[in-house]
This record gives structure tokens, sequence and C-alpha cells, in this order.
């Protein structure tokens, strides 16, 4: 009998474990002395974590050209909140290639030794922002939870999970937590056709956009700072060549020579943005180099 209730008894143990194992588990706490950045995972078992990122990308902000008031905007912003200083979520939108990322991660490095950290969240993983935040909301650092190339469809749950989280929860975001998104939607949902029939026009003449169009903007509007940034010039093109080229050590004259092929590359992609002249600048430095 004993032998009998002893077998019950692992057995019992064993199904206990399986079924904790499949149950929601907080979210623990990372190794915070083990990077300045973090990304959100989840596992098979859908459990999440934060994993530190072992090689942070080294952008700085002096490396970002032709970007000027977008980079004023978003250090101002991002230095108060270092600071202790009131300071807004911010939604990045515009042409691809344009910076939008880069400038965050530039920050992120420029501020890391006053105790600016970043998590990255899929789109996929929004729903789990609450746990995020509760993790970091006793932390001495400032958080930037960063959510990059974002957009929505009809009907995602993380949408509804960032609409609360920015603006309309009754449980408040932390104050050492920021969102910062970049997006080349503006209003981060798609926009039809059909949905300019709902606006209203009044008689004197007022424009009322319907319920399907308020809607959309509702999330975006939760964003205090919104920073927009556009399709580069010929010159300004040229000009981020130019800089990326002197990071790589080529010389000045070679610089000037490379104009041509630089505007050649640019048109077999077309698009003159600072990625593609940074894509370019690698590949010229790599095949001249000595």
């Amino acid at each position: 009998m004993n032998e009998h209730f002893e077998r019950l008894l692992q057995r019992a143990e064993q199904l206990i474990t399986r079924i904790e194992s499949v149950l929601p588990q907080p979210l623990g706490e990372p190794d915070w002395a083990a990077s300045i950045a973090y990304r959100y995972r989840k596992r098979s078992s859908g459990h999440g974590g934060l994993e530190p990122v072992r090689h942070v990308a080294d952008m700085r902000l002096a490396s970002l050209k032709e970007i000027g008031q977008q980079k004023e905007k978003i250090q101002r912003n991002t230095e108060q909140f270092v600071k202790g200083l009131p300071a807004n979520n911010v939604l990045l939108t515009g042409a691809r290639g344009t910076g939008k990322s880069s400038l965050i991660k530039a920050c992120l490095n420029e501020y890391a030794s006053q105790g600016l950290r970043l998590i990255e969240v899929d789109k996929a993983d929004l729903t789990d922002l609450p746990d995020i935040v509760d993790v970091v909301a006793a932390r001495p650092e400032k958080f930037i939870v960063f959510c990059d190339d974002l957009s929505f469809e009809d009907g995602e749950p993380g949408y509804k999970a960032l609409k609360s989280i920015l603006d309309g929860s009754v449980s408040a975001a932390s104050p050492n937590v920021l969102i910062y998104a970049t997006s080349n939607r503006r209003h981060l949902l798609p926009e039809y056709m059909k949905e300019n029939l709902s606006y209203t026009h009044t008689a004197d003449g007022e424009v009322h956009p319907g319920e399907v169009v308020e809607e959309k903007i509702s999330l975006s509007e939760r964003f205090g700072l919104w920073v927009s940034f556009y399709p580069f010039s010929q010159d300004e093109y040229l000009a981020i060549v130019a800089q990326w080229l002197s990071s790589f050590n080529v010389p000045a004259a070679a610089i000037e020579a490379a104009r041509p092929e630089a505007l050649v590359w640019a048109l077999e992609r077309g698009s003159r943005s600072g990625r593609v002249a940074y894509q370019f600048a690698r590949d010229y430095a790599g095949k001249h180099a000595e």
C-alpha cells in the first residue's frame, strides 16, 4: 500500500511540475551590470525574459548628419528624462533609412554614463509591457522602452496594450520609463480611402472626423513628442556619404572622387537615405582599403 501511494505521489508531483512549467511566471530581473541595453524575448514555453545585449551599436550623435532639428528635439527630451525632469514619450515617423532608430541608439550611448538604459520590445510582445514596467519601476536607472518599426493591423492585441501604458490605464507608467517608437506610419495603423467618408461637415464649415479615424489617431496622440523625418536631397545624401567615408578613414581626395559612384549607388537602390549612404561607404571603403 505504501509503495503504491508513493508512486501516486511521485506522479502527482511530476504532473504539478509540468503544469507549473506552462503557467505564467513573474518576470525575473536580468544582470543589470551586464549591459546598457536589453531585449525582451519570449521562449517557446511562453515565458518572457530580459536578455542583455552584449554588443551595443557604437552610434554617436556627432555621426548623424542632416537631421539637426530632429536630433535637437530627441536629445533635449532624453536629457530632461535622465535629469529627472518632465519628459515625453516619443514617436519618430517618416521615410525609411533617415536615422530614426540610429538617433535613439546614439542617445543611449550619450547618456548611458548618466544612468540611461534601453529595453527593446517587439510589437508582438507589447502585451507584456506592464510586466516589464513593474520589473524596472524600483530601479535607479532611467529606461527607454524602444519599439522599432512599429505599426499595427486592425485588432492586434499589442495596440491596446501600448495605448493603455501610454495614457489611459488605471495603473500609471513608472516615472523612470519612457516609450520611444519609430514607424513609417504617422498614426501607426493602415489608413483606407473609405475612412475619409466618415468625416462630417457642419453648416459653418467645420470638419469632424468619424469614429474610425478618431480611433486611429488616438494612439499616436498619446505620444507627447512627434518627430518627423524626410527624404534627403542629393546634397544632403552626399554630405552623409562623406561623413561615413571619413569615419572609415578614407582620404578627403578619395571622398570627393567617390561622389559619382555614390549617386549611382543611390540610383540603383531607388533611395537617397542615410542607410544607403552608410552601405555605400562600407562598400567603397572596403574596396579601396590598402
